[in-house]
């Protein structure tokens, strides 16, 4: 009992009572207040490999416009992973009732100051990819709102020519698009306006009908397919996985297997049915790396499969943003990716190309998952569609029907190397 006592004795310290002089410092226009942010993904720059790589670097963005409004960027060195928070967005955006300052004790100088921290906010720091971003994609919204009013008028005009306007006039613009990183060239402009007047002259209008009947012709040049490669010898090189899926956005795809791994129950209703009836196989197979892959490209297909039926009735990004909680919840940083690649950032309308690009963005990882012959019955339920209107979007991948009579079925192949359909339109020759 004594040594019970004595060791509750020991182990409460005695607190020092230390009188300071206290100091309250207020923000000034010649130097900004600390910022104070958190990372929520667990990442910890100071441990481990990132430690390893070096210090990252942190950039902090003010709003021309708005000065309050504040955006940290954290990089880590060699990723392709920054952390992004902004004081007035997200979790920031939400009310508070207090106010937070940081104090700092200096013990031989008996002195405490208090600063007030940088927009009264604390930063959630959460991860963005930075790698294969779009041409036009701003570096973030806080920077979007920075750009000129004449940048936005363009991209209006650029993403409605996009959305209605003809062949002809998109073509036109992504060879301005490219003539305009070129901007340095003094021959480019020229080079333009060559290829836009074919010539002149009073056969102007003849020009263009047997140009358009041209370009319809080889419609097909540029399909609206996802990354590929036209000269590949196997499927499994036809399709560029390493660029549709990334390996660093795998990390946060191995949902599915953890759930095998610990035993958990995977419920049928929170999975399209290609994947629910696909799941036997990570347990058949013995080979980690290529069970990870599978795994992956499962996750990958729920995920893609819960964005499009989100916008499937509805064109307004704002209807689909809401998690539902039967199915698995889309990582944050992969729900951002498919935003920026299906979901146009100015009017928050996803196009019907994209529509497409969607669907043979599911279509080429089904075929993956079943080695590049696959039975199009369980994806077309998913995606509310039949298989024979499904089999446009497969003649569009490059695949080929192959019918198994002794089966009564049939399955889509993948040739190679890849051959593409040409389609020609209907239009009348004036």
């Amino acid at each position: 009992m004594e040594e019970a006592v004595k060791g509750r004795t020991e182990s409460k310290k005695k607190r020092k009572r230390v009188e300071v002089d206290m100091e309250v410092l207020s923000e000034t226009t010649d130097r900004i207040a600390p910022i104070v942010g958190y990372f929520p993904s667990g990442y910890d720059p100071h441990n481990g490999a990132s430690a390893a790589a070096g210090d990252p670097s942190v950039r902090l963005f003010r709003n021309q416009m708005h000065s309050s409004r504040l955006e940290l960027v954290v990089s880590p060195r060699d990723s392709n992973v920054e952390f992004v928070g902004t004081s007035y967005s997200g979790e920031a955006a939400g009310p508070q009732l207090c106010t937070y300052t940081l104090g700092v004790l200096d013990k031989q100088t008996q002195t405490l100051k208090i600063v007030p921290i940088a927009a009264n906010k604390i930063f959630r720091l959460e991860p963005r990819l930075t790698k294969n971003l779009p041409a036009d994609t701003e570096p973030s919204e806080g920077l979007a709102e920075e750009a000129l009013a004449e940048g936005k008028v363009e991209r209006k005009i650029a993403d409605l020519t996009n959305l209605y306007g003809s062949k002809r006039d998109r073509d036109k613009d992504n060879r301005w698009k490219s003539l305009n990183q070129q901007r340095n060239d003094p021959s480019a402009q020229e080079q333009l306006e060559s290829e836009n007047l074919g010539g002149g002259g009073d056969d102007d209008d003849d020009d263009d009908i047997d140009n358009e009947a041209h370009e319809d012709v080889k419609e097909a040049a540029v399909p609206n397919i996802p990354p590929h490669d036209r000269s590949a010898n196997t499927p499994e090189k036809a399709y560029l996985l390493d660029e549709i899926i990334p390996k660093a956005e795998r990390a946060y795809l191995l949902d599915i297997l953890e759930k095998l791994q610990y035993g958990e129950d995977l419920a049928a209703k929170s999975y399209p049915t290609f994947v629910y009836n696909r799941i036997h196989k990570l347990r058949e197979i013995q080979d980690d790396r290529e069970k990870e892959k599978l795994a992956c490209i499962l996750s990958y297909i729920t995920h893609l499969h819960t964005f499009w039926e989100r916008i499937r009735f509805s064109k307004h990004k704002a209807k689909f943003l809401g998690i539902t909680a039967d199915g698995p919840k889309i990582p944050r940083i992969i729900y951002q990716k498919v935003v920026r690649m299906f979901v146009n950032p100015e009017s928050d309308i996803v196009s019907m190309e994209k529509k497409e690009l969607l669907i043979g963005y599911i279509l080429v990882l089904t075929l993956f998952v079943d080695k590049f012959r696959s039975d199009p019955s369980d994806i077309a339920r998913d995606l509310k569609m039949t298989v024979h209107s499904l089999r446009p979007y497969y003649l569009q991948l490059g695949c080929k029907i192959f019918q198994e009579a002794a089966f009564q079925q049939s399955f889509m192949t993948l040739p190679v190397p890849l051959q593409f359909p040409e389609y020609r339109s209907n239009r009348r020759r004036r």
